[in-house]
């Protein structure tokens, strides 16, 4: 291999996709670390990390199954039959569309599921999602394909809802799509849909045959009253998957324990065949991880679980408005006040940025080291750049988020009251010098 290279051509097509924009700024802020900038972690959505306890009843529960030996086996491939039985009668009591344990299937964590769900696609069958979009999703769906992320709008000036005649449009004219993605509630934004709106992507998907792929990690965050629904209620005929888990629920986010809930496939046998494929892709990896499936029947079933759940959703209900509070009134900015999930997306009016505002960076280290970094970048990301190193907050800039519109996201996670209220003025401050500069 005198000149380098192998003899055939390894790489994907779609291996260039492949960015995730959440962890990408990490390695910048480390090298800021190193040089003496203590750093405040924005930019993920881990609540352990930020301080949240793990309620003591749910601790009993997961100490009891450690000390059963049994929770150390392997699962059936699809996951704990005991645990799907539950999961299912759960989905079914919800009423709309009814599924079995069978339509159920366990992952580690819902990105080994988006990872199976885009990676056995065929190529050209592409899936269109929102845009602002989870990085999760955009990359995997544009490195499947090899192509740029296929997006529909989501409107800043409506509450951050689809632009349904936009996605209406795209569906209509892209014979490519097969399948149409959501958020709900949504990551960035902290958008929740309501059923009308829920209803309508339904009817475009019906009409145009496309399948539905929902993410609903998020489901029981949601804090404003809204008539939303899971997708199993709104779904009727339509072939469909709901993506769920315990991650941010629990939260347990390092237990890597989602699942995918199956609908309507037994009406469309090329879907069926699908998802026969993800369950065979299962199979050779033996098993997903056991004790967190176990453990889901009895936190979720137990009766202390509901106001676990409820008095999660009114502290994000009052971190929404205390966020909203400060940052509404800052000029050159729009904010949406999150309904659900645990993020808000700070959207920079149009024309505001340019590339010769910066911020104060007291260390001369770092600051040639941001130089370095702020080369033809969107704007946006400029901005946080220039955050995290005159401040040490790092947050992600929303053009990581298959978006054309600048801005930033925030998390609603941190649990000290006056540090959290800091980091957000501080950060309203920055924003301040960074467009008066």
């Amino acid at each position: 291999m005198k000149d380098g290279k192998l003899r055939r051509k390894i790489l994907h097509d779609g291996s260039g996709q492949l960015t995730y924009e959440i962890r990408e700024i990490v390695n910048l802020a480390h090298q800021f670390k190193e040089l003496g900038l203590p750093i405040v972690w924005e930019n993920i959505g881990d609540p352990i990390e930020k301080g949240e306890k793990i309620a003591d009843w749910i601790k009993e529960i997961i100490i009891q199954l450690v000390e059963d030996d049994s929770s150390y086996s392997y699962s059936s491939t699809q996951g704990n039959l005991q645990t799907r039985e539950f999961l299912a009668e759960l989905v079914n009591k919800r009423g709309g569309c009814q599924i079995t344990a069978d339509e159920i299937i366990f992952f580690n964590g819902l990105g080994d599921a988006v990872g199976k769900v885009f990676g056995y696609l065929k190529k050209e069958a592409r899936v269109i999602g929102p845009s602002p979009a989870y990085s999760t999703h955009s990359s995997a769906e544009a490195a499947h394909s090899g192509y740029k992320h296929l997006t529909y709008n989501l409107d800043p000036d409506n509450n951050w809802m689809p632009d349904i005649e936009d996605l209406r449009k795209k569906v209509k004219y892209n014979d490519s799509i097969a399948g149409l993605l959501l958020i709900n509630p949504d990551n960035p934004t902290g958008a929740v849909y309501p059923r009308a709106i829920l209803e309508e992507m339904v009817s475009i998907a019906r009409k145009h045959r496309l399948f539905i792929i929902c993410d609903e990690i998020y489901a029981n965050i949601i804090y404003n009253g809204s008539d939303t629904a899971s997708l199993s209620e709104v779904i009727g005929d339509v072939p469909g998957i709901a993506l769920r888990g315990i991650s941010k629920e629990y939260p347990w986010p390092g237990g890597r324990c989602g699942w995918m809930e199956v609908f309507n496939q037994d009406k469309y046998p090329a879907f069926k065949t699908y998802i026969e494929t993800l369950i065979n892709a299962k199979m050779l990896e033996v098993s997903s991880t056991n004790l967190p499936q176990l453990s889901i029947p009895l936190v979720m079933g137990d009766p202390r679980y509901e106001q676990h759940l409820e008095s999660r959703k009114q502290l994000f209900a009052k971190r929404a408005a205390e966020a909203e509070q400060i940052f509404s009134a800052v000029e050159g900015i729009q904010v949406v006040k999150p309904q659900g999930a645990f993020y808000m997306t700070v959207l920079f009016e149009e024309g505001t940025l340019h590339e010769y505002q910066q911020l104060p960076v007291e260390n001369s280290e770092i600051h040639s080291l941001l130089s370095e970094n702020i080369q033809n970048i969107a704007l946006d990301k400029r901005f946080v750049y220039y955050l995290l190193a005159s401040t040490g907050i790092c947050v992600v800039p929303l053009t990581g988020f298959a978006s054309e519109k600048y801005g930033f996201r925030i998390t609603l996670l941190e649990t000290d009251d006056e540090k959290r209220r800091q980091i957000w003025e501080r950060i309203a401050k920055a924003i301040k010098t960074y467009l008066a500069s």
